[in-house]
């Protein structure tokens, strides 16, 4: 049975009649660019989450991950993200084609805090562009250019509370279905879950950076 709420907010004041205070640097800390912080945290994050929406509002959140200055910082108003391989969906390409909207959030192993970004969005393939960002000879087939619009540092509270960066401390990975095994009961695939795993393996092994 589906869950159905039974004490539900619809206004900002509703919240903010329960919990408010905002610090005043909240509102003043967030940037129409990217300055000198913001530029050497994007320059030294390894991974990214990427947001975007279609126009009927469907939201899509991606991983992007690679050696930390993947994203390349153009200018003061303008990133450049590159495309690697991956499963061919084009989420992300389908909603930025239909509302050039993004938001992003970086983040760097063993600090607690991210940098957010918000903007438009557009993909290129500008050839020096993704000649810049070539890995191991693979240039990126498409490039994701962002203008910005906002830029942020956020706090590291939930870092903090997720224990993210002390594996040490994580909870245990036994009894978590892999990778094969969700694609094989979910994707109704035509192979077996040793092919499967298989397939997936050799992917990470060896395709990172090719199709």
């Amino acid at each position: 049975m589906t869950y159905k709420p039974t004490d539900t907010l619809t206004t900002e004041q509703d919240i903010r009649a329960i919990i408010d205070g905002i610090h005043d640097a909240q509102k003043t800390k967030v940037l129409d660019h990217i300055d000198r912080h913001c530029r050497v945290w994007i320059e030294r994050s390894s991974f990214l989450v990427m947001s975007t929406v279609d126009s009927a509002g469907r939201l899509d959140a991606s991983p992007k991950g690679d050696p930390a200055g993947f994203v390349k910082v153009l200018d003061d108003k303008t990133l450049a993200i590159p495309d690697r391989p991956g499963n061919h969906r084009f989420d992300s390409f389908r909603n930025i084609l239909q509302t050039g909207r993004i938001g992003l959030v970086f983040m760097v192993p063993n600090r607690n805090e991210v940098v957010r970004v918000n903007g438009a969005a557009q993909i290129v393939r500008d050839a020096k562009l993704r000649d810049d960002m070539a890995i191991k000879g693979r240039v990126p087939d498409f490039a994701i250019l962002v203008r910005v619009e906002e830029a942020f540092y956020h706090c590291g509270k939930a870092i903090i509370r997720s224990r993210l960066w002390a594996p040490d401390q994580a909870a245990p990975t036994d009894g978590l279905p892999t990778y094969a095994e969700a694609i094989a009961d979910q994707a109704n695939a035509d192979m077996t879950l040793e092919q499967i795993d298989a397939r997936l393996r050799h992917n990470d092994e060896n395709r990172l950076y090719d199709e």
